[in-house]
């Protein structure tokens, strides 16, 4: 199966699109219609070697995420760094409904029993013997023709990929985001075996404008054998070529980060 592009519908509508996707999903959504697209939050805990990792862990596991999940966010994935930067590090991914129940979260879990009983020692952590190093959180906002986050099946030896698109300017991220979105590359990633879990327009962070995106996969010799695949997809090298849509024209640099869930992930 092919994917026509179109390069002037995708080019004219990242000029629309930057202004739609800032102010998608802060309105209410008529029955019938795509759902608004979730944003999503994204915890990096930076930690240093010792006993930091366990403390986190039985927060995260016994005390944030069933706080969470009756806060009404979720599912919640979290990970550990296998390749790439920042390690060792815990990342969790926080998916919201909207913005608002973003800024909410934190007075429902300050009103929680359960969660101030449960991560009592994590939550009454002292400079003497802190909770992790330092925390970063990005808050990002799905795209809106992949508005929820898509859990994977789960397996043994499943991992992740975070990617990261920064460009140069506001009108190249729109850009790009709208190749992905409605130029047909995210119906190629699936074609060729790159699994998404979520698609999303950074909205806080460093180097912005930028998009953040994340796969799955069963193994590392699978993830290889279908990035390959892509590369070489007649559809992607047709669509990578037109002019206007090239990475050098609309990207500035990628990172890129190869992640393990915990047992306790929700993703």
């Amino acid at each position: 199966m092919t994917y026509p592009i179109d390069r002037r519908a995708v080019l004219a509508g990242a000029t629309a699109g930057g202004m739609a996707l800032a102010t998608t999903g802060t309105q209410a959504q008529p029955r019938g219609t795509t759902p608004a697209p979730e944003i999503y939050e994204l915890r990096t805990y930076h930690l240093v070697n010792g006993p930091m990792r366990a403390r986190l862990d039985a927060y995260l596991r016994d005390a944030f995420i069933p706080a969470a999940r009756r806060a009404g966010c979720g599912p919640i994935g979290v990970f550990t760094v296998s390749i790439g930067p920042a390690s060792p590090s815990v990342l969790v991914l926080v998916p919201h409904a909207t913005l608002a129940d973003f800024a909410a979260l934190s007075a429902r879990l300050a009103a929680d029993r359960q969660h101030a009983q449960a991560g009592a020692p994590f939550l009454d952590a002292t400079p003497a013997a802190p909770g992790f190093a330092s925390l970063d959180v990005k808050l990002m906002r799905a795209f809106p023709h992949l508005p929820r986050i898509e859990v994977p099946a789960t397996g043994a030896d499943r991992l992740f990929e975070l990617r990261t698109y920064h460009s140069p300017s506001e009108r190249t991220g729109a850009t790009k985001i709208a190749m992905f979105d409605t130029g047909g590359e995210i119906e190629i990633f699936r074609r060729t075996g790159l699994t998404p879990v979520f698609f999303a327009q950074d909205l806080t962070g460093e180097r912005l404008p930028s998009l953040t995106y994340m796969l799955t996969f069963p193994d590392l010799a699978t993830r290889e054998r279908n990035w390959r695949t892509f590369g070489s997809d007649p559809a992607w090298k047709r669509l990578i070529a037109m002019p206007g849509l090239t990475d050098p024209e609309i990207t500035t640099g990628i990172d890129n980060r190869i992640l393990g869930p915990t047992a306790y992930s929700q993703v």
